[in-house]
């Protein structure tokens, strides 16, 4: 998902740019429509930020499938499948499982007790200024990952398709998804990127079902047998496709690497600010809980889908066309468009993906929008002394500031192994929120040092264990060529060995927020505890929820 198989492609044509262009023109004209129609209603902050909690339970549920089903789910699960087996499987699995967490832990509570953002739970019995400062640090640094891939992955993905092959051209690809970006979350708000989000999620598991149905009447629509031609048509050792460890069975740390990136997945669903910021857009918190149910059924519907594509680009193109392809395995999904359907078929999966890139990193700039102006500027720079109106001002020149740097670093990161950055933005997520929402919601004695302290720790040990793996540098390959983001292989300065830290983070963001609150005791404020818990249970007074102390 969200970049975490995606690595940067290089361009070719494949199909007709042409088509792709048209088809890719008629979805920004569509959607561009209806977020101008959504933007007449944005009346107020809490339509800005939250819908004017105008959307129901099924609405919202697509809207967050759109917002979690990244192009890395489409075509990076797609392609892991084709390339690895099961092993890429377990992906798909993975982030369907870290569903569960949230529904059972975090979305019904978080409706109830917050406002806008995830500062406000925070915040609620905690010393507001400090707290909020470190979530809303803690939420920059996940978001500011996430759109960095996104953006670099768009600049590959789209010129790919476009056959554009040079630098400059990937970079305007880059520009143009940004300056669209911007258009969408500065005009419509979260209205207008819900509308983009829901319209994105129903093309892409359309388009995904109808290629799945596709390549099962091939096969006589037996599964089995596609799964056959896949180990038939990868030849010598192609039983390895349908068996555990192809990809993370060689040793002992690789199956450790792979349990570490599956905490991370796992648990940082629950602690991403975009998906959270998603249940504040519901009127009840019974529509919170509809909306994570139907978030689950579409998600898992999808994943099962990429399974038969998976497979069926094995069988139908092989796994040595797609490593050969520039896109290399993120071109699995696009090939097999092109093998079923031709050249309108792969115009067609080709906006899909497009429009997917758009809805996500809409969802992520209009959270790190309301993070910084609704919890830094107008919670901690003016004391929560500042006028609605005004508030939302900040948060639309936040858009554009957000809107162009990732446009930047979306161009200074292509052909760089993004890989790591939503794998980092994964790990931040969970080492850095979800202990310190937990325990907010749960934990009667937790107070405001054992917040800073699960915050900035599991930021901080994060950060600085991903800059020492081999993701930064020391990896090659076995004729000694660098796999790293510094891609000198004399370059190796990494003393971790795991290329997530999730397995020690996690662990320690948990432990810094126990020994902070211990440390810290005189924080604690069980009359306040005892107020969010009525909330965080009953949902009464959640409108109200942001208390200044």
């Amino acid at each position: 998902m969200n970049g975490i198989i995606v690595a940067g492609a290089e361009a070719t044509e494949v199909g007709n740019p042409a088509v792709n262009i048209a088809i890719f023109g008629l979805f920004v004209a569509v959607t561009m429509v209806i977020v101008f129609r959504a933007s007449r209603t944005n009346k107020t902050a809490a339509d800005y930020y939250a819908g004017g909690r105008s959307f129901t339970g099924p609405q919202n549920g697509t809207a967050i499938a759109g917002d979690y089903l990244s192009a890395a789910s489409f075509l990076g699960i797609a392609g892991a499948i084709a390339v690895n087996g099961y092993d890429g499987f377990m992906y798909s699995i993975g982030f369907l499982v870290a569903w569960l967490v949230a529904l059972l832990l975090v979305a019904e509570l978080l409706r109830n007790t917050g406002k806008f953002t995830m500062a406000d739970v925070l915040s609620f019995r905690l010393r507001q200024r400090p707290v909020r400062m470190a979530a809303a640090i803690a939420t920059l640094a996940v978001i500011f990952f996430y759109l960095l891939a996104q953006m670099a992955g768009a600049g590959g993905l789209v010129a790919l398709l476009l056959g554009i092959s040079s630098s400059a051209g990937q970079s305007l690809v880059v520009v143009v998804v940004g300056a669209l970006m911007i258009l969408y979350v500065l005009v419509g708000g979260m209205k207008g990127t819900t509308w983009v989000q829901i319209i994105k999620a129903v093309l892409l598991i359309a388009g995904a079902a109808v290629m799945t149905i596709w390549v099962l009447a091939k096969f006589g629509f037996n599964l089995s047998e596609v799964i056959q031609g896949a180990v038939d048509q990868f030849g010598e050792g192609g039983e390895a496709l349908v068996e555990p460890g192809k990809q993370y069975g060689a040793t002992a740390m690789s199956k450790l690497n792979f349990l570490s990136l599956g905490l991370a997945l796992v648990l940082g669903t629950a602690g991403l600010p975009h998906v959270l910021m998603r249940f504040y857009t519901v009127p009840t918190a019974k529509e919170a809980r509809r909306s994570v149910v139907w978030a689950i059924w579409l998600i898992g519907i999808f994943y099962l889908f990429t399974l038969v594509l998976g497979y069926g680009a094995g069988a139908l193109v092989g796994t040595d066309e797609i490593l050969a392809a520039p896109g290399g395995v993120n071109s699995a999904a696009p090939l097999l468009a092109f093998a079923l359907g031709g050249e309108i078929l792969l115009g067609i999966i080709a906006a899909v993906a497009f429009a997917t890139i758009l809805a996500v990193v809409a969802g992520l700039t209009i959270t790190a929008a309301a993070t910084f102006a609704h919890d830094i500027y107008a919670s901690v720079i003016k004391h929560g002394q500042v006028n609605p109106d005004g508030e939302v001002r900040v948060a639309r020149i936040t858009v554009v500031v957000i809107g162009v740097l990732a446009i930047i670093g979306g161009i200074f990161a292509q052909g760089q192994n993004i890989a790591f950055l939503v794998a980092l933005a994964f790990a931040v997520a969970a080492s850095a929120n979800l202990p310190t929402i937990l325990y907010s919601l749960f934990w009667k004695r937790f107070n405001t040092t054992g917040a800073l302290w699960s915050i900035y720790g599991g930021l901080i040990s994060c950060i600085v264990l991903i800059a020492f793996s081999p993701v930064v540098s020391g990896k090659v390959d076995a004729d000694g060529n660098s796999l790293s983001m510094i891609k000198n292989a004399a370059v190796d300065f990494a003393i971790f060995p795991l290329e997530n830290p999730g397995i020690v983070s996690i662990p320690l963001g948990f432990l810094l927020g126990w020994i902070g609150t211990q440390v810290g005791k005189k924080d604690a404020s069980p009359e306040k505890f005892a107020e969010m818990e009525v909330r965080s249970l009953t949902g009464a007074g959640s409108e109200k929820a942001v208390v200044n102390h």
